[in-house]
């Protein structure tokens, strides 16, 4: 089970790298640019919103196969929009504000505003989702694992050793009992580690504790 961690988290950190890299440019860029580029992403956010995703990701795996590279693809691409949907949110804000239009009036390129000047002031929204995305990443490749397309035995995964357990439960109830309240623990703790960071991290809520 201690092993299972291993790989659950492994799966879990690299997906949220990938989401979180591919989400967040989309949303930098639509966020700033707007107009048709602004269409563009959301209307593909709001594509993959609107099917189930683990329906999509069950198709994915069983025609590319369950492997270690195909499972974190599958989990990173699920987790992009909540990080454009959340930055483009903050851009439309910034994008406004009297520092970005002086820096493009003084003849900064877009590229530098988005990186020195509109990066560090999401920096820490971005944290925060992705603390939260990382419990939903574990949960997903515990679920893809329960259902048979995710990691593969013999290598342990806390979805798999719940699937493998189900048929002992009257007898040896702790082989999917274990795995899954370990499972449930650490995304309660990962979410509630989002949580504290959103409150250290904004300065409003930090002032009223």
């Amino acid at each position: 089970m201690v092993f299972g961690t291993r790989v659950s988290l492994t799966i879990g950190f690299a997906a949220v790298a990938l989401g979180g890299a591919i989400g967040g440019l989309l949303g930098l860029v639509a966020g700033f640019r707007g107009g048709w580029v602004d269409e563009i992403v959301m209307t593909v956010a709001d594509a993959q919103l609107a099917f189930p995703f683990i329906l999509l990701a069950i198709g994915i795996i069983a025609v590319l196969g369950p492997s270690f590279p195909n499972l974190i693809i599958v989990v990173g691409l699920s987790g992009w929009v909540t990080y454009a949907r959340v930055l483009r949110s903050q851009v439309l804000t910034l994008r406004q504000r009297d520092f970005v239009s002086a820096i493009l009036a003084l003849g900064g390129s877009v590229p530098r505003v988005l990186v020195r000047h509109i990066l560090p002031n999401v920096a820490s929204t971005f944290m925060v989702v992705a603390t939260l995305e990382l419990a939903r990443a574990i949960v997903l490749e515990a679920t893809l694992s329960f259902l048979g397309l995710g990691i593969q035995p013999p290598t342990p995964s806390w979805g798999g050793m719940i699937h493998e357990g189900r048929e002992y439960l009257d007898s040896a109830w702790w082989i999917s009992v274990c795995p899954g309240a370990l499972l449930m623990l650490t995304s309660l703790v990962v979410s509630r580690t989002g949580d504290s960071l959103r409150d250290f991290l904004d300065p409003t809520l930090r002032g009223e504790s």
